[in-house]
């Protein structure tokens, strides 16, 4: 059997690694030459834990990588799904797309399956279309499936193999034929259902999150407007066994939380009023970040706010991933209101991705007085007495004093 993977990113790679560390015979495809050029040399193309080690065992199985599609019995779907930022409904698009350089070359028979995740029906709307447009009869000469990724970034190995998976698909036999393509090596309950029911509990999973953060956040600007410290009020409510408040932050990234949830309001904005509520207030923590930056300087002494910096830039600790992240946010507000550009720094961020990027952490430190820490990564907490002497509004209470949300 063969599975031909449509996209080497965050969910496609790793997804194609393990399949063909686990004896499947792969083929990898994506559209940037100089990404499938370092790939073929064993090379990985974004950090994450153990994925250097996983892709030296997939290089000694059958794996391959190529600029196009190929005859398959299996194809996995897993390109990027945005939203319009107007109508909050997915663009399908990429999906679209890939569906249709798929039917340019699988044979009779073969099995489509979206690892993408997408707003509850979008395979009924944008896909099946698109297949009979041309010419393919679902269920007859090809086969559709919907198996959404459940990752998250710094624990993707890990993850793929011990998370439970779901799958979607019209036929149960089909649907059993993709369970045993991801049982190769995934040890978690794999659940096989409709496709609908598949794509509603991905976005679903997001959602829930969201909302729980969004109280959080919410509950911050509450008590820091009634003079109360917000994170002794969360640790002793976490207390109550049927409690468990998450900590609030800066905002929400990645591609997943920040994303999802807007699917739904997208497609049911009548019925998704405390969803779209959750994300609008996620979606103003940048702002609200900015407006204690301002009163942080005031308070401190601090009148040349070019002297700000950011600490942080990717969307979570300890990754390289800065999709969506809340400090891009927060520097889209800043340009917004006129605020000066700050100082940014990253460890994890070596590539430029910002203006006045810092590639040196002491040089960042000496460009600031104000240090706004924007994620916790493990390097602050094993530099964070370079921080003495600086004001320091922390987003994350990392435990380094100073100002916070």
């Amino acid at each position: 059997m063969t599975v031909c993977i449509v996209g080497m990113g965050y969910i496609g790679l790793p997804t194609a690694l393990m399949m063909a560390a686990s004896g499947v015979d792969v083929v990898g495809t994506d559209l940037d030459g100089e990404k499938l050029a370092r790939l073929g040399r064993g090379e990985i193309t974004f950090e994450e834990p153990g994925m250097k080690e996983l892709i030296a065992r997939a290089m000694q199985g059958k794996l391959r990588f190529s600029d196009r599609c190929v005859p398959a019995d299996i194809y996995v779907i897993a390109v990027p799904t945005p939203y319009d930022k107007e109508s909050k409904k997915i663009d399908p698009g990429f999906v679209v797309n890939a569906v249709g350089d798929v039917l340019d070359v699988c044979p009779r028979g073969a099995i489509i399956s979206i690892e993408s995740t997408i707003s509850p029906g979008t395979i009924d709307r944008y896909v099946r279309p698109a297949v009979a447009a041309r010419g393919f009869v679902t269920g007859k000469d090809v086969h559709l499936a919907h198996t959404p990724e459940r990752i998250i970034p710094g624990n993707m190995i890990y993850e793929l193999e011990h998370n439970s998976r779901t799958v979607g698909a019209d036929d149960p036999q089909v649907g059993d034929a993709v369970k045993a393509l991801y049982a190769a090596f995934c040890k978690g309950e794999i659940l096989v259902t409709d496709i609908r029911t598949a794509e509603m509990s991905k976005v679903v999973e997001n959602t829930f999150r969201d909302i729980n953060i969004a109280f959080a956040n919410e509950l911050a600007k509450i008590c820091r407007k009634n003079g109360v410290d917000v994170y002794e009020v969360i640790r002793i409510a976490n207390k109550h066994p049927r409690v468990n408040i998450l900590s609030p932050g800066p905002g929400v990234g990645g591609h997943c939380i920040s994303v999802d949830p807007w699917f739904l309001v997208g497609d049911f904005p009548e019925e998704a009023r405390l969803i779209r509520c959750a994300r609008e207030v996620n979606s103003g923590m940048p702002a609200y970040v900015l407006d204690r930056i301002r009163k942080a300087a005031a308070e401190s002494g601090l009148s040349d706010l070019s002297r700000v910096g950011l600490y942080g830039l990717t969307y979570k600790e300890n990754v390289d991933d800065i999709r969506e992240s809340p400090t891009l946010q927060l520097l889209e507000v800043m340009e917004a209101q006129g605020f000066p550009a700050p100082a940014v720094y990253d460890p994890m961020v070596t590539r430029p991705a910002v203006p006045r990027q810092y590639g040196d952490f002491a040089e960042f430190l000496a460009a600031a007085d104000l240090i706004v820490v924007m994620v916790g990564h493990d390097h602050l907490k094993a530099h964070g007495a370079a921080l003495a002497g600086k004001t320091v509004l922390d987003t994350r209470h990392t435990g380094l004093g100073g100002f916070g949300l």
